[in-house]
């Protein structure tokens, strides 16, 4: 059998025991071990080891825990709460005010955390009911919260990124900034096109009432206050770190320590918060090793075959596609398996593939990054199976059906594509902040 048909049979092997429901780190690991012993024999036990040494070394790693804890606490000591209050008091007036805030909200929540799925929790939970109760239309609102909870995959300290950068070899600080302006542009998108859409028809999002907007000055002072909070968790992490004073693990700690104070300091640090918050951070960090653990294994075998020599070899000499021809169909592939797979699944699947591959064209791989994550961001509202699609159907209300969760997603997904082609096309938007700070 050749190399490129082991490689083949390897890939659709996995994809297979993915498809039965098996564990992502089980099917994947299990496909490199087999094809290492095939391959290699009893030598090919090296590899597993090799890739578990590898993972302990990485120090980088620390910082995983760190930013999951630091997410949780925040989540759970229920602080979102007030950022909420904030936006339903200085962005009620405006009609669509309430849908706008809640796009801002999620900037600020994905700034405190790194992962889609709290900023999913807390929207479905606090400004779902709110947005309902004011009479906002139910299909757009399902959508602001679906397409405002992606954000937390792109703006920093995005967990995604930083995983991204353990497999791909580059700075988990240059991505960091590289992801910056991008979900600050997408959030604004997703600003304009709802201030357009209720601008045009007021009945989806309508202004609060005039008995609702007569809040003291005082009350409205305290409340904007609350939305500083995470500014100063961010700045307390992110300028020591880009200033070279601190290293990524030592502001990841920072940032964690921070966290827990402000939690500790509002008087919100119960016992039960701070026992979810543990239980919570050691199980999406053992998820992630055991996920790294398996991509590694698999990406060495992959590499060991020649497999993404001959890849390149097949689209640019035999296909006689470009180079961005190919990046799109990469793209491309990446929404295909985002209808059933979430964003670390299908990283670590194409990451022995990709990666090599995007750096033998030629291309930055800190753009390619943000590309990624902008991409996974849209396969996770992508019909039949997109990730947040689900997570929405578990947390909404009676009243919203998925055929209403699914509709409420058309509009953002367009907007998403823009933002996504917007990059594509000028990668200093992604490029410009790293230049900047480290002289890229």
């Amino acid at each position: 059998m050749s190399y490129e048909m082991i490689a083949i049979t390897m890939f659709s092997s996995m994809m297979l025991m993915l498809l039965t429901g098996q564990r992502v780190f089980g099917a994947i690991g299990f496909v490199a071990a087999a094809a290492a012993i095939f391959l290699w024999g009893t030598g090919g036990f090296n590899i597993p080891f090799s890739a578990a040494m590898k993972l302990m070394k990485w120090y980088p790693l620390l910082t995983l825990p760190m930013f999951i804890f630091m997410g949780y606490v925040l989540s759970e000591s229920k602080i979102a709460d007030d950022l909420y209050k904030m936006f339903h008091v200085w962005m009620g007036p405006v009609n669509g005010g309430l849908a706008i805030g809640t796009i801002l909200l999620m900037v600020l929540i994905s700034a405190m955390n790194g992962l889609s799925v709290a900023g999913m929790a807390i929207g479905a939970t606090i400004a779902l009911p709110e947005l309902l109760k004011r009479g906002y239309d139910k299909i757009m609102v399902t959508g602001v919260i679906q397409a405002g909870s992606s954000l937390g995959i792109l703006v920093p300290p995005s967990v995604v990124l930083v995983l991204y950068a353990m497999i791909a070899r580059q700075p988990v600080g240059q991505l960091w900034l590289a992801g910056i302006l991008p979900g600050l542009m997408m959030a604004g998108l997703f600003v304009i096109y709802i201030a357009i859409r209720c601008r045009i028809n007021p009945e989806l999002g309508p202004a609060l009432p005039k008995e609702e907007r007569k809040v003291p000055m005082a009350e409205k002072m305290r409340l904007l206050r609350a939305g500083v909070l995470p500014l100063v968790i961010f700045a307390t992490m992110m300028v020591p770190f880009v200033n070279g004073w601190t290293s990524l693990v030592e502001s990841s700690a920072i940032g964690a320590v921070t966290a827990f104070l402000a939690a500790v300091v509002k008087g919100r640090m119960t016992k039960e918060v701070f026992e979810t918050s543990v239980r919570q951070t050691l199980a999406i960090s053992c998820m992630f090793m055991w996920i790294i653990l398996a991509a590694l294994g698999f990406g060495a075998v992959f590499d060991g075959l020649g497999a993404v020599r001959a890849i390149e070899s097949f689209f640019t000499e035999q296909l006689g596609l470009s180079p961005w021809a190919i990046l799109i169909l990469m793209q491309l592939s990446f929404l295909l398996m985002g209808t059933f797979l979430d964003d670390t699944a299908m990283l670590v699947i194409v990451a022995p593939l990709y990666i090599p591959l995007v750096r033998a064209l030629g291309f930055d791989l800190i753009w390619y990054g943000v590309l990624y994550t902008i991409t996974t961001q849209i396969a996770y509202m992508t019909p039949p199976f997109g990730y947040n699609l689900f997570l929405m159907r578990a947390m909404a209300p009676p009243e919203i059906g998925l055929r209403d969760i699914y509709r409420s997603i058309v509009p953002f997904v367009a907007v998403m594509v823009v933002a996504l082609a917007i990059v594509m096309a000028f990668p200093e938007i992604a490029l410009w902040l790293p230049e900047q700070v480290y002289g890229r």
